[in-house]
Formats: C-alpha cells, structure tokens, sequence
C-alpha cells in the first residue's frame, strides 16, 4: 500500500486527469460550462470545480455529466485510445 502522502499525490493527479478530459470533452461537444451544467442538471460552478481539479467527481455528478456529453460514463475516467 503506497503511503499516505504518495496516495494523495496519486488521487490528485487522477482528479485532473479526469477534470482535464471533461474539459477536453465538452469543448469538442462545443459547450460552454453553462451549456453542460444546464444539461446535466449542474451548477455551473460544479462544472468548473471538476474541470480545475478541485473537486472529486462522484458517481452521480459522473453519471450525470456523461449523458449530458452522449458519451459512456467510463469516457470521462479512461481514454480510448490509451492502454
């Protein structure tokens, strides 16, 4: 089991890494923050907070920001096209 501060370190890096493909996503979706928050039935805050990495994604929000995208829920965790 890696270390408190090791462990950290790695849901940090994963929370962005997720906020960065929400954001790569929705602008390719060409929407704003507003748009998706108002799709996915989110404060557009919400949106921002999980794009910037500053807040964790829960199943819900996840679950609600996929559809909003028309992409699967597993889209926002995994790339594609990465192993």
């Amino acid at each position: 089991m890696p270390s408190d501060d090791h462990l950290s370190a790695l849901v940090e890096h994963h929370r962005r890494e997720v906020g960065n493909r929400l954001r790569r996503l929705r602008t390719e979706a060409g929407l704003s923050q507003m748009a998706l928050a108002d799709r996915a039935g989110l404060d557009h805050r919400t949106i921002s907070r999980c794009e910037n990495g500053h807040r964790a994604v829960s199943i819900d929000i996840l679950v609600r920001l996929s559809y909003a995208l028309g992409i699967q829920p597993w889209q926002l965790l995994h790339d594609a096209d990465t192993p």
